[in-house]
């Protein structure tokens, strides 16, 4: 039996910080008839599988978003665990 776990996480861009990506797709929105959008903000995910025995996780999770996969200055991220 794997008891293998998973966590999603989520990176997006902090308010207030452009989002060139989204603007564009907004853009696009619009150009296609789609005009009750207000806005997009465009972001990305890592889905992490962990060992099921994997000790102090959540401080593990927390230093390579902070360390690799987000930018802190620019971004935020969010962590959703998947059992």
């Amino acid at each position: 039996m794997n008891n293998n776990r998973k966590a999603i996480v989520y990176v997006r861009l902090k308010d207030g910080v452009l989002d060139p990506q989204g603007v564009t797709i907004h853009k696009a929105l619009t150009q296609m008839g789609y005009e009750d959008f207000l806005s997009v903000r465009s972001g990305r995910f890592f889905e992490l599988e962990i060992k099921g025995d994997t000790a102090d996780i959540d401080r593990k999770i927390d230093e390579i978003c902070s360390k690799l996969l987000a930018n802190p200055v620019i971004e935020k991220y969010s962590v959703e665990k998947v059992k």
